[in-house]
Parts: structure tokens; C-alpha cells; sequence
């Protein structure tokens, strides 16, 4: 066996291993540290040192064994935390941004565990920020109020390119004793790539399990996106669609109907997001602009302007800063915030460091 040893905080770690039968296994990982300075909060100002601004930190394990016919096992454990403290990401958990098993072959790719879903993949590809620094699309746009990004207790089948086109579907089982629809989810993407030109359609749906709207409906969240790279500027283009309850982000505005300070979820909207990403040798700028239309009773529209700067000193380690606003309407508070984080206020800038291994 060839096994490269790395010394860390687990002690020693088998960074690249391969077996004499076709088994391997890898160790990678990602630390992004940032300094932030949030402005517009209802409490003030604040200024942070903090974690996965840029994308979140983690460490993760992938391996792949053959077990003949051209079909493959393969595994994902992928943890996040932050760098900043030391704490786990994602509310504890030990393996909270990805954790599957499954078979690959010549039939596709199918896997179980948690896992990303097609549509938040489909809003990570339109976005020139990949759904990070202050310009992230989740400011807006994701569906956190629905299926965030990421679903527990999924199967997720996705096919061979066929014609530069290829498909995704997934499920996930609710699991709520005594109610088999609550909680489930479904969903899929059909995704084409020709050159230089990438085009996807994403689709997720998930039954609320939450005790106020339990069964009330399905939150419903769709969205076009369309990336082309014209060299010297890449043009990214998305518009999506929400729909039924708690499909979009949580407004924290007074309840209309009379509970003050109560957050209410929106249940139909639409998102557009255009934006560009211009790379020059060592150095790569990011913009963006979101509107959300809100077609609610409030209409509590939004809309986000970002720019972003990263600077390769490596293949692996990069410098970034970027700047993002949001000009609120009707009462809407939309925050700026980060690939992690949600944030405080209608603006942020940050400046901050992050290194893959």
C-alpha cells in the first residue's frame, strides 16, 4: 500500500491511500477565515473574526473501491467547522455537510445519506459567488425556509451524460412516526453542457413538518439557470420560482395578523439573479445583482447588489474580499451574510484567507 502521512489534530491521517485490490481513500479539506464587518443590524454595527465566509471550512474523507464490471462503491463523510473556534459546523453535527455510500458504473450514480439537493446545486451554478462571501445567493434567493441546502435520509440517483445532457432525482424520507407524508421531499435537476454553455433546471418539493403548518402543503422551489463562458467573462443568469409554504426565506417583520416580531415564511416569489465572473491570470472578480419579488400580501421585495475580488497565491491558498447591500422594501430585513452565516444587516464587507488541501 502507498500511504502518504500527514501529522494534524487527529493524530496521523492516511492523506492518499490506494490498495493492491482498487480500494482508495483520501483526506481533504478546507480552512476559510475572514475578517467581517456587518453594518445596518438592528443592534448596531458588529465586527467578527470568523469561519467559512468564502465557503466553509471542513474536512472531509471520499473513497472509492472497484468491485468489477465496471461497477464501483464509493463513500463521503465530509465535516464542517469552524476555524475560528474550533466548533463543529451545522448545529454539531459530526458529518453535517455530506455523508453517503453508493455504487457508480456505467448505469449512472446512486447513493444514500445526506446529501445536496439538485436544486440548490442548480442555484450554486448560477451564482458567481458559488453561494459564498457577502454576495451569496442565500441572502435571497436559496431555499432556506424550504429545503436549505443540503437533506437527511435521501436516496439520489444521478445518470450519464448522454448528449451533454444528464438527470438527477432524489427522496427523502420524512420520517415522522405515524405520518409518512410529513417532512418528505423530492426532487430533481436535468442539467446540459455544450462548450461553453451550461444550462439547468432545478426542481425541489418538500411537505412542511413544522407543528404550526404541519401538512398545511408542499413548499415548492424552482429555478432556470444558464452559465456561458465567453473567455475573457463568464455571464451567469437565473430565475427561480417559489411556491406554498415556508418556500422562501423567513421575513423577520412584525406577523400581519397580529403576533408582532413573529417571523412569517413567504409563499410565493420570484428570484432573478444576473452576474458575471471576469478572470485575469491570478486574479478573478465576482458581481451580482438578486431581486426577490415577493407576491405576497406585504410585498416585501429585495434586492442585492455584490462584488467580489480573489487572488490565487496558489493553486490551493487564496486571498478574497467582497461587499454586498441590500436595499429593503415594505419592511422586508433581508441580512448579508456568508456561506455559513446568515448576518446581522443590510451590508457587509469582509477580507479574509482560505487555503484547500
Amino acid at each position: 500500500m502507498k500511504t502518504i502521512l500527514c501529522a494534524g489534530a487527529l493524530g496521523a491521517l492516511c492523506m492518499n491511500a490506494v490498495a493492491a485490490d482498487g480500494a482508495s481513500v483520501s483526506v481533504y479539506g478546507l480552512v476559510d477565515v475572514a475578517l467581517v464587518r456587518e453594518t445596518g443590524g438592528s443592534g448596531g454595527d458588529v465586527t467578527k473574526l470568523t469561519s467559512g465566509v468564502g465557503a466553509g471550512s471542513r474536512l472531509g474523507f471520499k473513497g472509492r473501491e472497484e468491485l468489477g464490471n465496471g461497477i464501483a462503491a464509493i463513500f463521503l463523510l465530509e465535516s464542517g467547522f469552524q476555524a475560528d473556534t474550533g466548533a463543529l459546523g451545522q448545529g454539531g453535527l459530526l458529518f453535517g455537510r455530506q455523508a453517503y455510500a453508493g455504487l457508480q458504473g456505467g448505469f449512472g450514480t446512486l447513493t444514500a445519506g445526506r446529501q445536496y439537493t439538485p436544486q440548490y446545486l442548480t442555484v450554486v451554478m448560477a451564482d458567481p459567488f458559488a453561494s459564498g462571501y457577502a454576495g451569496d445567493t442565500k441572502n435571497l434567493m436559496a431555499p432556506t425556509g424550504n429545503s436549505a441546502s443540503r437533506m437527511d435520509n435521501s436516496l439520489k440517483y444521478v445518470s450519464p451524460a448522454i448528449g451533454g445532457v444528464s438527470a438527477e432525482l432524489v427522496y427523502g424520507a420524512g420520517e415522522v412516526t405515524g405520518d409518512s407524508a410529513a417532512g418528505r421531499q423530492f426532487g430533481g435537476a436535468l442539467d446540459y453542457t455544450s462548450g461553453p454553455l451550461r444550462v439547468r433546471l432545478g426542481y425541489h418539493n418538500r411537505n412542511n413538518d413544522t407543528a404550526a403548518i404541519k401538512n398545511a402543503g408542499s413548499a415548492k422551489n424552482t429555478v432556470l439557470a444558464a452559465v456561458y463562458d465567453f473567455g475573457v467573462v463568464k455571464a451567469h443568469v437565473a430565475y427561480g420560482v417559489d411556491k406554498g409554504p415556508n418556500s422562501s426565506l423567513l421575513r423577520n417583520t412584525a406577523n400581519p395578523y397580529g403576533r408582532p416580531g413573529t417571523p412569517v415564511a413567504s409563499s410565493d416569489s420570484r428570484d432573478v439573479l444576473l452576474g458575471a465572473t471576469i478572470p485575469s491570470g491570478p486574479h478573478t472578480w465576482m458581481v451580482s445583482w438578486i431581486h426577490k419579488d415577493d407576491r405576497g400580501a406585504l410585498d416585501q421585495d429585495a434586492s442585492q447588489y455584490a462584488l467580489g475580488y480573489r487572488y490565487a497565491l496558489s493553486r490551493r491558498t487564496e486571498l478574497y474580499t467582497s461587499i454586498a447591500h441590500i436595499v429593503n422594501r415594505h419592511g422586508a430585513s433581508y441580512t448579508v451574510g456568508s456561506a455559513i452565516e446568515g448576518g446581522t444587516g443590510n451590508g457587509a464587507v469582509d477580507v479574509g484567507i482560505r487555503h484547500a488541501f
